[in-house]
């Protein structure tokens, strides 16, 4: 399956592996500098949350948490699958993230990353969201925004 990597300053990356996972781990252990690229669900999933990306995904790297989803940044292996099906057309390519909704890509890395309310660590990378269930929490970000109607 071909990993695209975010662009470098003048110089666009992409590699064709049998072997996403390899990448991943140079990334992981820093001993390479380039960023994996996913996929990111922006602002028309909240309060909607269909989930026929979940059940799409074949990596189980969409959590729920109880106003949105979010896409797990390192266990995304960037196959798309979960793109097309989303009624709502909440989930973007990470390169093609309308401008408005940029703000989601950190906030949906920031939902593994820092605590969630309720909880006293980040979930980190847990490898598969059907193992938690629903989270019910969210992000500070999406937490304040107005419940839509």
């Amino acid at each position: 399956m071909p990993v695209r990597l975010a662009q470098v300053p003048y110089v666009e990356f992409r590699v064709e592996h049998d072997d996403s996972s390899h990448l991943i781990n140079l990334y992981k252990d820093k001993l390479c500098k380039l960023k994996p690229v996913t996929y990111v669900i922006g602002l028309p999933c909240v309060d909607v949350m269909d989930r026929a990306c979940v059940d799409e995904c074949p990596v189980d790297c969409i959590y729920e948490g109880a106003r949105t989803l979010y896409i797990h940044p390192d266990e995304c292996v960037d196959c798309g699958a979960c793109e097309p099906v989303c009624p709502v057309e909440a989930i973007y390519y990470e390169d093609d993230l309308p401008q408005a909704l940029r703000a989601y890509q950190a906030d949906n890395e920031q939902f593994f990353t820092e605590p969630l309310p309720g909880r006293p660590d980040p979930l980190g990378s847990p490898g598969g969201a059907a193992r938690l269930g629903p989270l019910g929490a969210d992000t500070a970000m999406v937490a304040a925004l107005p419940p839509k109607e």
